[in-house]
């Protein structure tokens, strides 16, 4: 099942079970997905919905992050759930180890010595791992290579 249907499908299950919450973040997605076909003037196929749901997620991480040094508790709660229910649309997340392995053999590969070079690592893991880790944890396990 292609994931602009999967979402179809579970924003009107949503709205059967009068599940605000999830009804109310399947929407905010498609309204993302929905303006960046309009941008792009072509129908997103799922590779581009988990760029757009990857983006998504990671403006919550960045909320919770803000919301907790701001001590908004109450708002982390609405941030957290929000990102769980996205999270549930992108592939499963690759561990810690899973990402230093693949992180070794890019160092291996390109040949950088010092965290100075961090991009040319990054530039080479990152279109592996898109969708599959968050880019924080990526570049801080290169970071942890390179040093």
């Amino acid at each position: 099942m292609l994931l602009q249907e999967r979402l179809v499908n579970d924003l009107k299950e949503a709205i059967l079970n009068s599940d605000t919450l999830k009804k109310t973040v399947i929407r905010y997605l498609r309204s993302a997905i929905h303006d960046a076909e309009i941008d792009r003037k072509a129908v997103l196929d799922d590779e581009a919905i988990i760029s757009i749901l990857t983006k998504q997620a990671k403006q919550r991480r960045d909320s919770i992050e803000a919301f907790k040094s701001g001590n908004r508790l109450d708002l982390v709660e609405i941030e957290e759930a929000e990102l769980t229910i996205i999270m549930e649309y992108l592939p499963q997340q690759m561990t810690e180890t899973e990402i230093e392995s693949l992180a070794r053999k890019a160092v291996d590969e390109s040949g950088a010595k010092t965290a100075k070079e961090i991009g040319k690592v990054m530039n080479m893991l990152m279109p592996q791992l898109k969708g599959k880790a968050d880019g924080k944890i990526v570049s801080k396990i290169v970071s942890k290579l390179l040093n």
